[in-house]
């Protein structure tokens, strides 16, 4: 570990491509589970944005070492990337014409890899694997506790498409019958597929666990041609 740890920090071509080595590394096997999920970031988009963000730091010590006396801020750089990396999180993140919102898990991700990056350019050797550990594991071991929390939720918002008006009154009537609270209730004209009308609402179910019953009953409803939780 000492000898992988000067290596890392040394400056040598050896030390540099080393750095290189750990982001494409760090890169790589955080876009592998992106991609084993289908998203739209991927391998080579999540290794670019590490190499590139380690490439940064490796410039910014190059300045400092050779022209020491250009008073360079060693951080400058790494900002640079950190806010500038928001225009490859924007693109992954998609509201779709129904108001899913898909991609905020992938823009995270970048992020958080291009800092590792940004650690691994600048020779933190404990610091990439460590935070490498860390993103494996929200992304990989706590996705089935998010999903149960998620299911176990009482409040949640829902996205509604209607076939008429009629049907929106039969569903608030169904709604209060069944001890199902709603908020936030916004109706609008639907422009994506056969609805006629379309809403979104907060709902409260009475107990923990009835939310996944109460969105599958909501889907056989006749008069009701979509339901989406949002």
């Amino acid at each position: 570990m000492d000898t992988l740890d000067a290596l890392f920090k040394e400056w040598s071509i050896g030390g540099i491509c080393f750095r290189l080595l750990m982001a494409t590394v760090a890169g790589v096997i955080i876009g592998m589970d992106r991609e084993y999920k289908n998203k739209g970031a991927g391998v080579k988009t999540h290794a670019l944005v590490s190499i590139g963000a380690a490439m940064a730091m490796i410039l910014n010590e190059y300045v400092l070492r050779n022209y020491p006396a250009s008073n360079t801020d060693l951080t400058r750089l790494g900002a640079q990337v950190i806010s500038g990396i928001g225009f490859l999180g924007v693109g992954t993140i998609i509201v779709t014409g129904r108001n899913e919102v898909k991609g905020l898990t992938t823009a995270a991700g970048l992020w958080a890899c291009a800092i590792i990056g940004l650690s691994a350019g600048i020779g933190f050797f404990e610091g990439t694997i460590i935070a490498q550990i860390f993103v494996i594991f929200v992304l990989r071991v706590l996705e089935p506790v998010d999903k149960h929390l998620r299911t176990q939720a009482k409040d949640f918002d829902l996205y509604v498409e209607f076939s008429d008006v009629q049907s929106i009154k039969a569903f608030l009537m169904d709604v209060r019958k069944k001890g199902v609270e709603i908020t936030n209730f916004n109706v609008f004209k639907e422009k994506h597929g056969a609805a006629a009308l379309a809403a979104t609402m907060t709902m409260k179910v009475p107990h923990h666990g009835e939310k996944g019953k109460y969105i599958s009953y909501l889907q056989t409803v006749e008069g009701i041609s979509y339901v989406h939780e949002i």
